[in-house]
Parts: structure tokens; sequence; C-alpha cells
């Protein structure tokens, strides 16, 4: 059953048990883990066509992180025991979810690596870059990609303050790279930020 949650709006919520599967239909959202110090680490960003809560429902117990809509969304969700039941029944849908599993596994990885290696002016370089491919895959490179990104949800998805984020942004755009309007980000020199973001490669 289809369900429409709003901006903002938290779709399932870290420590909760888990009771089944969620799948994106329409819509972005964030997948943020809250540390003890209070502050919110985005691990990924989703959309349409995405599966949520995966690892979490095969495993049971709770949900180590929490999904919440970055705008108007329509996610459909299976319970727990009607998947288990499918991955028995249908060793197809159980390999896709193989496969899926290992594609966030992969992506962890990374992730982790860029979090120990690379300082914070290449990691939010890295992080715009990796928004316009989550959100823009279809676009071509010739059209400027804009996206409203809170830079509370830029600064936890690159693991650092919010006013480090905005410094580096205005630097940024002082460079002609990006353009900025409110909480709007257009990027206007991707070969740029690339440049910057596989400086330490």
């Amino acid at each position: 059953m289809a369900q429409v949650y709003h901006k903002g709006q938290t779709i399932y919520q870290q420590g909760n048990p888990v009771l089944g599967m969620h799948c994106l239909n329409q819509g972005k959202v964030k997948l943020a883990k809250t540390g003890g110090d209070g502050k919110e680490h985005i691990t990924r960003l989703v959309q349409h066509g995405s599966v949520l809560g995966l690892r979490a429902m095969l495993g049971g117990g709770q949900y180590s992180t929490s999904a919440v809509a970055l705008d108007d969304c329509v996610i459909c969700f299976i319970p727990r025991p009607d998947v288990l039941r499918l991955i028995q029944s249908n060793r197809q849908f159980a390999n896709t979810l193989l496969q899926l599993l290992a594609a966030k596994l992969g992506d962890a990885e990374e992730q982790l690596l860029r979090l120990a290696y690379k300082p914070v002016r290449e990691r939010l370089a890295e992080a715009l870059l990796l928004v316009r491919r989550t959100f823009d895959s279809a676009a071509g490179p010739a059209e400027p990609f804009t996206i409203a990104l809170a830079r509370e949800d830029l600064a936890a998805l690159v693991g650092t303050a919010k006013e480090t984020v905005s410094r580096l942004l205005t630097e940024y755009k002082d460079a002609g790279i990006i353009a900025t309007r409110g909480s709007q980000i257009m990027l206007l020199q991707e070969a740029q930020l690339t440049a910057i973001s596989t400086r330490y490669d």
C-alpha cells in the first residue's frame, strides 16, 4: 500500500523496531544516523526506485538510521513476513536483494575511506557531485544542475560543521564553480569540482 510523506516527514526512526521494507516510488529521501553527541550524519541519499531499510529488515531488530523525506514522497511498505516469504519462494527476488545489499556495502566502504583520508574541501566537492549523480543522472553535462539542499544536510553528508560548509560554498561561488540562491545550489563548473574531489585519490 502506497503512502505519501511530505518534505521533512520521518518515514522510519533510528532505534525503532523494523516492521518491513520501504520502496521509494517517488521523491527523494535522506538516510541519517544520529551519534551519541546528537550530531546527524547522512549515510545515503536516495531517489525513486530505491529500497529503504533492507539490511535492517533482513537482520531484524532495530533501524540503524532514520529515513526523512527531502521532498514529497510516495512510498510503498511491504511487511517483513511477506518479504521473507518472497525470499523463500522466489529465487530471482532473493538474488536481486543480495545484489542490492552488495552494492550498499561497496558504497559504505567508499564513503568511509573518503571521510578518513580527504580534507573537508575535497569532501564537499565530492558530495556536490554525489548529489548530482544521485538526483540528476539523466541530465547531460552541458545542463547546469540545481538542487535545494539545506546547509545542515550538506554538512551532515560531508561530516563537518554547517559553518565550514557555508564558508567553502562561498569560496566555490567566488571562484565561479557554483552559484547559490537561498538553499539552492547550481553546479556551474563540474570539471573543477571533479578536479578538487580527486586531488587525493
